[in-house]
């Protein structure tokens, strides 16, 4: 991965991980995936490897990205979800051709109809998505708490009460503005 572009930021979720290739969406957004092979490279973290990518399916998977959001947001808020955003989500899911196959190891590896498929590792990405917010795994989707992030995210927490989409960055940006505000108000005796 090259330092030119913005860290990933990894969860365990797949679909809000994928969300989260654009962070901060009421603030300053930054795209971490601005080019094709940035979106290989995020899609290998996540076990669906693909050889390339073109233009075309990188604005394919934005398109999912934001879709997702969309979808995910609405289902945190218990608002009707949109539309068009189902709709592309079902779109993706319905055209991938993702088959999930056994490791000797024990473990789920994804298959796909040919090695730069990118629309079938969308579609594994869009079918987690339906889980999600179709409400088939454990846990709650929820909205960071950060105001210029607000990103959905799926909490897994035992009490289900997590506010931050990811405690290193969100998490930890409003525990130290929390500091120094606090700080900046003593008065100068007290420090």
């Amino acid at each position: 991965m090259s330092a030119a572009f913005p860290d990933f930021r990894l969860g365990s979720v797949l679909a809000t991980s994928f969300t989260g290739t654009l962070s901060e969406r009421h603030g300053t957004p930054v795209e971490r995936i601005p080019t094709p092979q940035r979106l290989v490279d995020w899609l290998a973290l996540y076990g669906l490897a693909v050889d390339s990518c073109t233009a075309a399916q990188l604005d394919l998977a934005r398109e999912l990205r934001e879709s997702i959001h969309a979808a995910a947001t609405a289902a945190a808020l218990q608002e009707a979800l949109p539309a068009p955003a189902v709709q592309v989500i079902n779109d993706r899911s319905v055209r991938g051709r993702a088959a999930a196959v056994l490791t000797p190891e024990g473990e789920r590896r994804w298959r796909f109809s040919s090695a730069s498929c990118v629309e079938d590792a969308l579609g594994v990405i869009a079918a987690d998505a339906i889980g999600i917010i179709a409400g088939e795994r454990d846990g709650r989707l929820a909205l960071c708490a950060s105001p210029t992030c607000r990103a959905a995210f799926f909490d897994t927490s035992r009490s289900r009460t997590r506010r931050w989409c990811d405690m290193n960055t969100c998490g930890n940006r409003e525990k130290k503005a929390r500091f120094h505000a606090s700080h900046r108000k003593r008065p100068a005796s007290a420090q």
